[in-house]
């Protein structure tokens, strides 16, 4: 018996050491994977949109009136519209976020308010959302992530790569589902990372008023929306108030739509205006027209129907779709000579291919990429009609992130022209930026002089650290010369296209900028500063500067002024007593400037 109880005493010990032994290798496990999450937690720092004071959430109107909410139209709407239209509007189609960021991964946590997929549309163009990139050159890139579809849904994206002049990271674009609601979004980068979002645009936007098609039925994902297509191509505020089913020509919506200072309003509604709906188009329409031509004389584009692909095997789909375009194209040329500004796309123009819908009726993205170019090419034409002669390619930049904010300044600039409606501009690179005035600029070098120099008169500081010809064209091109009238205009612009463009280049497009800046401001008298001498770059300067002058001999309202005696010595290189580092100006050379510029400024 004492053998037996001490046997079993140690089958006891033995079974309790392996218990207590799963027990620790438990309790070690939880620890690690418990530790492993609250280290990510404690490691990643998550921002929310909704309560930034920035109010970062864009491609909407009444901004400041919806706040945080992830909605499409203001909360008075919802008795101003019918119940489907508002119902749609809580779908975040066309809303998207911008920020910047360098780290090398970003995460986005969300809730969504519906269901994850459809029929014909999967879950992550319905209730994804799609990340973008734009680096220190304004090029655009997509960024591929993995996702995780739960009561949270989770992107993360890794491995981010930057190729850039500086290490403070690229602006990003994040676009919103589309066809869900959004409860609460957060975006996460590691602790330590750079992260600011990007305060929404002044720039008068796009607004398209459409159907299912343009509120993104089917995109794979929210990035190939046409509508958001088209704000990455045009680089500028695109509102989609395409509601699916509902696109209908209502009054109330017109009147909602009246509301907005818009730079272009696109009316794509025929495909809901189909069967019985057709005979509802011309007066619809021509109401419609009315209330906006009543509050804005911004551009009106009318779309035909983009089709039914099946018709190529059917007549009746045929059918289906020409009785709404023929009714749409009678009230446009009915409306063409009393209404200035009215435009019209045609279903040869938008050109879809037969495999460009996936259910007959909703683009595939091949479709949604047709609708997209197609819209792009007849914006363009009305809003930038210069743009597609020109030889550098406008963009944005991000070059000099250390000093400013290029985006934050080009707000600036819009904000302050709009209520000061300056005299005089001052266009160019950072020798203009950073020489004084306003836009406030922190690094300025030489404010007691430009003070002294146009002491009160109303000017605007049009300069922008790092930025070439292309920079300066995107701006002009998107608002920074609009809403006023200028009496002088002073350009100085080039230098930092030396290291990548040849004379005759850098020529051309100084001389493009010139007829932009004419376009714009025609009653302006123009005064182009030749490209101011540059260590290492004497030489090269004093031919180009000479064969800038012939470019621009002929051009009306056009002076060349030639200010480089002031900044070159008898052996034919700069001054450095009036240089900061040989190519920007101290305070001596912002004097010898002011000198030669003073006579012109009277």
């Amino acid at each position: 018996m004492l053998v037996c109880y001490e046997l079993l005493s140690n089958k006891c010990g033995l079974l309790n050491i392996i218990i207590m032994s799963g027990f620790l290798k438990l309790a070690v496990w939880a620890a690690c994977f418990w530790g492993q999450v609250y280290g990510l937690s404690a490691q990643t720092v998550w921002h929310n949109p909704a309560v930034d004071s920035l109010l970062p959430i864009q491609g909407r109107c009444w901004n400041r009136e919806i706040g945080g909410r992830y909605q499409r139209l203001p909360q008075r709407a919802f008795s101003e519209v019918r119940k489907p239209v508002w119902d749609l509007s809580l779908q975040t189609a066309g809303l998207y976020i911008k920020f910047y960021t360098n780290a090398t991964s970003v995460q986005v946590k969300y809730q969504v308010t519906g269901g994850f997929s459809m029929p014909h549309m999967p879950a992550t163009g319905v209730s994804g959302v799609d990340l973008y990139t734009m680096d220190c050159d304004g090029r655009q890139y997509w960024c591929a992530g993995n996702y995780q579809f739960g009561d949270t849904i989770f992107y993360t994206y890794k491995n981010l790569t930057y190729r850039n002049t500086h290490d403070l990271g690229n602006e990003y674009t994040l676009y919103l589902p589309l066809y869900n609601g959004v409860k609460s979004l957060q975006i996460g980068v590691p602790e330590g990372c750079r992260f600011d979002f990007v305060r929404p645009s002044g720039e008068k936007p796009v607004v398209v008023y459409g159907t299912s098609i343009a509120q993104g039925a089917c995109a794979s994902r929210p990035g190939m929306a046409w509508t958001n297509i088209l704000q990455r191509k045009l680089d500028m505020p695109v509102v989609n108030l395409g509601f699916s089913g509902n696109g209908q020509l209502d009054e109330g919506f017109f009147r909602l739509l009246s509301e907005i200072d818009a730079a272009m309003y696109v009316i794509d509604c025929m495909p809901n205006m189909t069967n019985d709906r057709v005979a509802l188009i011309r007066s619809r329409l021509e109401k419609g027209i009315s209330i906006l031509r009543s509050k804005s004389q911004a551009p009106i584009l009318l779309v035909e129907h983009d089709g039914y692909m099946g018709y190529f095997a059917s007549d009746k789909r045929l059918m289906d779709f020409k009785q709404p375009n023929e009714q749409l194209c009678a009230v446009y040329e009915s409306l063409k000579d009393k209404i200035k500004g009215l435009y019209y796309l045609t279903f040869e123009e938008l050109g879809l291919s037969m495999d460009s819908q996936v259910d007959g009726v909703h683009a595939t993205d091949l479709g949604m990429q047709q609708y997209a170019d197609a819209y792009i090419r007849k914006i363009s034409d009305i809003l930038f009609p210069n743009q597609a002669d020109l030889s550098f390619s406008p963009c944005r930049q991000h070059r000099d992130s250390y000093t400013y904010s290029w985006v934050d300044r080009h707000e600036a600039v819009l904000d302050y022209t709009a209520q000061v409606q300056p005299d005089i501009v001052l266009l160019g690179n950072s020798i203009t930026h950073f020489w004084g005035g306003m836009p406030f600029e922190q690094r300025r070098v030489a404010d007691e002089v430009w003070q002294d120099l146009f002491q009160g008169k109303r000017v605007v500081n049009l300069g922008y650290g790092w930025d070439r010809i292309e920079n300066v064209q995107w701006r002009i091109l998107h608002g920074e010369l609009d809403g006023f009238q200028a009496k002088k205009i002073f350009m100085m612009l080039g230098t930092n296209n030396l290291d990548l463009n040849t004379n005759d280049e850098i020529i051309r497009g100084i001389r493009e900028t010139v007829e932009l800046i004419a376009d714009k401001q025609p009653q302006a008298q123009l005064y182009v500063v030749k490209i101011l001498p540059h260590r290492g770059k004497e030489e090269r300067l004093r031919l180009l500067n000479t064969q800038l002058e012939k470019a621009l001999a002929e051009m009306p309202q056009v002076q060349v002024l030639d200010l480089s005696d002031i900044f070159i010595r008898k052996n034919g290189l700069i001054d450095e007593k009036l240089f900061s580092d040989g190519l920007h100006p101290n305070r001596k050379g912002y004097q010898a400037i002011a000198r030669q510029l003073k006579r012109y400024v009277k």
